[in-house]
């Protein structure tokens, strides 16, 4: 099984059909000869959930002006978001925490990066679920322009909507109206 399987982690919420233990006959100290399977079908609870990863660090020592940068870099090679956090590092040391969000498949990509581009010595992984609304982008015309909204829905609803920031920016620095309007 560790040489067939990609991953392990917790076991997925499932309605279980079947399980059985089995032990070998091979005598090896060093590990236990035994083998569990269990089968089962997906319960709704996961269902719309992505496995993630999240990707961390927390520095005392690096100039926050390459925080701006590290976000750049992060998006630019696939990461779904990136977020800083003040906290109170050993020493009583203001610092930050460097949080980024990716698909498992970048998670080494990305974490050579902060080695590359932070001060870290260390990083840290860990799995999250995530589940997110359906997204649409929907030009709409304004007065000013054509702005681009962000439609969220869940089952066809509309729960949200907003305009897509840097095009009410690029429209109110084109038309001299303040950014609110």
């Amino acid at each position: 099984v560790s040489t067939l399987a990609k991953s392990f982690g917790a076991m997925p919420a499932m309605k279980i059909t079947a399980s059985g233990y089995g032990a070998g006959k091979r005598d090896n100290r060093e590990l236990p000869n035994l083998l569990r399977v269990t089968i089962g079908e997906a319960v709704a609870s996961r269902a719309g959930l992505e496995t993630l990863r999240m990707i961390e660090a927390n520095l005392d020592d690096m100039n926050p002006q390459l925080c701006g940068f590290f976000a750049e870099r992060a998006f630019a090679g696939g990461a779904l978001d990136v977020f800083f956090a003040a906290v109170q590092m050993k020493k009583n040391r203001p610092g930050v925490l460097i949080s980024v969000l990716c698909r498992p498949e970048i998670r080494d990509k990305l974490m050579n990066l902060f080695f590359a581009e932070t001060t870290t010595l260390g990083v840290r992984s860990y799995e999250v679920m995530r589940r997110a609304l359906e997204r649409e982008m929907v030009p709409v015309t304004t007065s000013f322009g054509e702005v681009r909204v962000k439609v969220a829905r869940q089952d066809g609803r509309i729960l949200n909507f907003s305009p897509e920031f840097e095009d009410c920016k690029r429209l109110a620095e084109e038309k001299g109206v303040p950014l609110r309007t």
